[in-house]
């Protein structure tokens, strides 16, 4: 036996002998996972979505959104009627406010409120005994300056006198001093007078000689100083007189008149009551002439101007009227504007009435339009949301928009016709860049 198994490991033909517990062992494979074409679809959709949401989309922010929530409206050319509604209100065409002039206590109340007055027509006496004492004292010292002023007024007028009669003496003194000196030289001559009386006369008639060049001097220094006295005494005499006047009409204004002709409003003074100066205290309107006011968005106080046509119907007529002042303050976004009548107004208004009338503000032209809605307020017509054909999803589109009525709003840029947009309110998906619009009936 011991040959045999030499023999056999000699030959190389037999299989070596395995370890002892060889028998025992096996040789155990590594499994793989089944690969499958639907897993490798779905990766790669999964895939393709993410490179879509990072690199296609805007700025990858997106929300889905029911379509049942959102208004889809198309794209379309059109006419578009550059024109505007405005609810109008009819007011007095001129009104005049009436104040107190001058504060005091109602003495008597002449006539009523809502009556039709005349102009000058006193509506109201008040008293006020403070500025009655005022005026009174006023009035005393104003006399006492004009006084004194036509006191100096008369002394310049007597010192001007005076001179000029000093100056008759002086002319009369010369004229008889001369003829004078001329008999006594005609005496010298013959020895009948005496020299000295001669020297004595020649002094006399060079002393008034002397006196007529200073009298001539102090009469024109004084006539020039008179004369801008008395200008000055005129201009202040003026002013006082004007002071008096003014004086006097405060006391006048205690009764109240009416500036012009209209319907008296706003007037419920009482017997007794103190009236403040400057208290408004009334308002006349015009009769039978009335204008229309509105209030406008102020999305239009750039395109509204003077002389703008406004119409409305009435009674089976039409009425024109023109913007006749734009008042520039914006309060609660809105801008007021006067509106009057091109020809007669209705003999049925009433002021307070309301009217809807229609506001033009340029031509109608053909322009692609889209339906005026809330989005314009989310937005400020810069962008829009704009649908894909098949209606899945929307993206924020930068648009330029023009001219808005309340039906449409004219595109300029940024839109095809043909197109669908969201033109519903963009609450709570304002800062998105994509909607997924989800069809209502699968939810």
């Amino acid at each position: 036996m011991g040959t045999i198994s030499t023999m056999e490991k000699a030959s190389g033909n037999e299989t070596p002998a395995a370890p002892a517990g060889a028998a025992m062992d096996r040789v155990i494979e590594k499994k793989r996972l089944p690969v499958s074409v639907p897993a490798i679809s779905a990766v790669t959709v999964v895939v393709g979505l993410l490179v879509w949401y990072l690199f296609a989309s805007p700025m990858g922010r997106s929300l889905t959104v029911a379509d049942n929530r959102l208004m889809l409206s198309p794209v379309e050319s059109g006419i578009f009627e550059d024109s505007i509604p405005v609810r109008a209100r009819v007011a007095p065409l001129k009104t005049v406010f009436l104040d107190a002039v001058q504060g005091g206590r109602v003495e008597e109340v002449l006539v009523e409120d809502g009556a039709s007055v005349s102009a000058g027509q006193p509506i109201a006496r008040l008293s006020n005994s403070d500025l009655q004492l005022s005026v009174m004292s006023t009035e005393s010292r104003v006399m006492e300056q004009l006084n004194s002023m036509r006191d100096q007024e008369l002394r310049l007028e007597q010192n001007r006198l005076s001179h000029k009669r000093t100056l008759v003496n002086v002319d009369y003194e010369i004229k008889r001093l001369s003829r004078e000196i001329a008999r006594q030289e005609e005496l010298l001559a013959k020895g009948l007078a005496a020299q000295s009386n001669h020297e004595d006369l020649v002094d006399e008639l060079e002393y008034n000689r002397a006196l007529r060049v200073v009298t001539l001097e102090s009469q024109a220094s004084d006539e020039r100083l008179m004369v801008k006295q008395l200008q000055f005494f005129k201009d202040n005499t003026a002013v006082m007189e004007e002071n008096l006047r003014f004086a006097r009409e405060s006391l006048e204004e205690l009764l109240v008149r009416a500036p012009v002709e209209g319907k008296l409003s706003g007037f419920d003074l009482e017997i007794g009551q103190n009236i403040p100066r400057g208290t408004r205290i009334g308002q006349i309107d015009t009769a039978e002439q009335f204008k229309l006011s509105a209030n406008i968005d102020e999305f239009y106080l750039n395109r509204v101007d003077i002389d703008q046509t406004v119409s409305f119907e009435r009674d089976r007529r039409d009425y024109e009227l023109r913007v006749s002042k734009i008042y520039p303050n914006v309060e609660a976004g809105q801008f007021e504007i006067d509106m009057q009548f091109l020809e007669a107004a209705p003999r049925d208004l009433r002021r307070g009435q309301t009217i809807q009338a229609t506001l033009t503000l340029g031509d109608s032209s053909e322009a692609l339009l889209i339906p005026n809605g809330s989005f314009f307020q989310d937005t400020g017509g810069k962008w829009i949301f704009v649908a894909s054909p098949d209606g899945s999803t929307a993206v924020k589109r930068t648009v330029q928009l023009g001219r808005r009525n309340t039906r449409y709003i004219e595109v300029l840029d940024g839109l095809e016709a043909g197109e669908t947009v969201i033109t519903s309110p963009y609450s709570g998906f304002r800062d998105m860049d994509l909607l997924v619009l989800k069809k209502s009936d699968t939810q």
